[in-house]
């Protein structure tokens, strides 16, 4: 992962949480490229004590002391290599757990020394992934050609049963040119294929016979052949002909009505298979994105050293009681239900491991021993400003991805739907079944996973006199949660902490 978390935060909220020398310029970034591209621009705030010796809420919301010191961040490093580092992740999960009633993993990546035996046993095991990822790509292509195809028989015989529904109109003018398009194409696809040399065109081309090609196209009935000026060769010739091609349009008609419904029938099964392949090309991909090593090495990455460096982000999410502060007395009863927007008290776990891989088992798992720096910052953030913040994390995780499967536009893969949408027949269903994740664009749902809904940018407001009252509140809760944090951590590593 590219971007910084907390330049992330920064970018979307640059009125509270970005450096006040860069705030202008990552607001203007933000609306013209989005907040990723804003992100790289952003640096936070930087952090000030503040004495949350007491609780939060007998600070004066109205001197807006968290507002102006938005941010609680401390830093601690652990190095014992007699000790594994797996209990620091899951004692800290288990508290953000029971303080926050969630705890959400943001960012886990790793990457390994090329010496270590674990590099080529990660490297083995994502190779797999991608091959099985690569093999149903392949054939879920295979079957994506065969549909475009079907599409395009179904189109043709569209056009071709449209001639024979001409044929029953009432008006005479179209079943008059039904019946002459009816002819050509009997005329070109059957009596030249099947005769050759004798049949009408022939006949006409290489035996002179000028005037039957004419009477053929005219002729609508056997009687009216009788009425027409020709000699008796010729109307023997046009009386079989005639004969055989309205014989020829009632065959044809039926089972060009048949072949219909198979193709049709045909094409369900074939988008029903890409989107059996959908599901099973995803946990693939995933799994193989998962092993990839995207880690930022650092000079503790020794090629020839047994070392893995992994890092990991915990969130913890709160929401924000404003009962508690009403009963205080800090804030009015008139505060309650006035806001729209739902606060939260953030806190951010970061883990940094520098580790020696030890296999626990004969082609077991591995253990961890080595150093871990730990940074605990806190914010406060609305619902929006978190969905935002996943929504530009998981863009910017799957970037590479997305780049890999550019090609088709949006715009072509909605006019494939339209003709499936027509030719499967299915509108009953599609009602019911648009509620349901699985009816989905065959084409798209190989790569859902990596596009993101394409939806307007969204425009998180920004925050009323009122609300900036209730941020305040927020900040501070969220500071004294930190704090609570990193000095229960170090009581249970026996470091020294202060309240």
């Amino acid at each position: 992962m590219a971007v910084n978390i907390h330049n992330l935060i920064a970018a979307i909220n640059p009125d509270l949480y970005c450096d006040l020398e860069l705030k202008e310029e990552v607001k203007k970034i933000a609306k013209e490229k989005g907040y990723l591209a804003a992100a790289e621009k952003a640096k936070p705030r930087k952090t000030t004590f503040i004495d949350l010796s007491q609780v939060a809420y007998v600070n004066n919301p109205y001197h807006m002391l968290g507002i102006k010191n938005p941010i609680e961040k401390h830093s601690l490093a652990y190095d014992n290599f007699s000790q594994a580092l797996e209990p620091i992740y899951f004692w800290l999960v288990d508290y953000i757990n029971k303080e926050y009633k969630n705890s959400e993993k943001l960012l886990d990546n790793f990457v390994t020394s090329p010496g270590s035996s674990q590099f080529s046993e990660m490297g083995g095991r994502a190779t797999r992934m991608q091959e099985e990822a690569m093999k149903m790509m392949q054939t879920s292509g295979t079957i994506i050609k065969s549909i475009l195809n079907i599409v395009y028989d179904l189109k043709e015989f569209k056009i071709r049963l449209s001639l024979y529904d001409d044929l029953k109109s009432n008006d005479k003018s179209r079943k008059n040119a039904a019946v002459l398009s009816l002819k050509q194409i009997w005329l070109d696809q059957v009596d030249a294929i099947k005769r050759g040399t004798t049949s009408i065109k022939g006949l006409a081309q290489q035996f002179d016979y000028v005037t039957l090609i004419d009477a053929f196209m005219v002729a609508d009935s056997l009687d009216r052949v009788k009425d027409l000026d020709l000699n008796d060769r010729v109307k023997r010739i046009l009386e079989q002909r005639l004969a055989e091609f309205f014989k020829w349009i009632e065959e044809s008609e039926r089972e060009l009505r048949k072949r219909f419904e198979i193709e049709k029938l045909y094409l369900k099964n074939q988008v029903n298979s890409v989107r059996l392949y959908a599901r099973w090309i995803k946990p693939y991909l995933k799994a193989a994105q998962a092993l990839e090593q995207r880690a930022s090495p650092t000079s503790a990455l020794v090629n020839t050293f047994n070392t893995t460096l992994m890092e990991l982000t915990l969130m913890g999410k709160r929401a924000y009681k404003m009962d508690d502060d009403i009963a205080a007395g800090a804030l009015p009863p008139y505060y309650r239900n006035k806001f729209k927007k739902v606060f939260n008290t953030i806190a951010l776990v970061e883990l940094k491991y520098r580790s020696v891989p030890e296999r626990l088992s004969q082609g077991g798992g591995y253990g961890f021993r080595g150093r871990v720096d730990i940074d605990f910052t806190s914010y406060a953030l609305t619902d929006d400003e978190v969905k935002v913040m996943k929504k530009e994390l998981e863009k910017d995780d799957l970037g590479d991805l997305m780049k890999m499967i550019e090609g088709t536009t949006d715009d072509s893969l909605a006019k494939i739907q339209v003709d499936l949408d027509e030719f499967m027949d299915d509108k009953k269903d599609e009602k019911k079944d648009k509620k349901s994740s699985d009816d989905v664009n065959p084409f798209t749902a190989l790569f859902s996973i990596f596009k993101p809904e394409k939806k307007d940018k969204e425009e998180i407001p920004k925050d009323t006199q009122m609300e900036k009252i209730i941020r305040n509140q927020t900040i501070l809760y969220a500071r004294a949660g930190c704090r609570k944090l990193y000095n229960s951590y170090k009581d249970t590593i026996d470091m020294p902490s202060f309240y």
